[in-house]
């Protein structure tokens, strides 16, 4: 049976092999992927506890917009490339000289296909928000809003290279916190604001 205990550590390693799947060159991507796959089934256990499906129909609707938008990508680019080979696109090109109008068509692929993929990763950040914003409000800790918040800003700036990935690299540091800030038990409600249910107001406010 799911619990927020099996959320908290499947949550945290997967979000751990998130962050470090850049530092490793030849099994980066299987590590990243092994880390999503934590995330998701620790999200599921979160949903699954709140009895709110949304939290994960939310994540899934993400992932999926993400891995469509790295598709597209990949296979835009990959046949940009193959039309240029074919049509002798490098024989042709020689440095120094003007660029051909077969190679403007291959960057304008590229283009294209990132701005398509960049799309898709905004919009699945959005969802991505919307999963986390309810685990906060649900479980009370707010560096999921946080992470999330970052996620989506990430996203926007990807446009701007080195901007997006900074960003995008502290809300995976953050993540891991989350995870780890998730609580063994549910929490019994919202805590109690200074003057209220008996914690004494703060100096002066009387």
């Amino acid at each position: 049976m799911a619990s927020l205990g099996q959320a908290k550590s499947l949550g945290g390693v997967g979000a751990i092999l998130v962050l470090i799947a850049g530092f490793i060159p030849s099994a980066g991507f299987v590590v990243a992927i092994i880390g999503f796959i934590l995330i998701l089934i620790a999200v599921k256990y979160v949903s699954d506890v709140l009895t709110d499906r949304t939290i994960f129909n939310n994540m899934i609707i993400a992932v999926i917009l993400a891995i469509v938008g790295f598709v597209a990508f990949f296979v835009a680019v990959v046949g940009a490339i193959y039309s240029f080979i074919g049509l002798g696109g490098f024989s042709s090109f020689t440095p120094g000289t003007a660029p051909s109008t077969d190679f403007i068509a291959l960057l304008t692929s590229i283009i294209i296909a990132a701005a398509i993929a960049w799309v898709f990763f905004l919009v699945g950040s959005i969802f991505l928000k919307r999963s986390y914003d309810t685990v906060a409000t649900r479980l009370n800790v707010g560096m999921f809003h946080t992470t999330g918040l970052l996620y989506l800003i990430g996203a926007a700036l990807t446009i701007v290279f080195g901007i997006g990935l900074i960003i995008v690299f502290i809300a995976e540091i953050l993540q891991i916190v989350a995870f780890f800030s998730i609580p063994e038990q549910m929490p019994m409600g919202p805590q109690p604001m200074p003057g209220q249910m008996g914690t004494p107001p703060p100096p002066g406010a009387m």
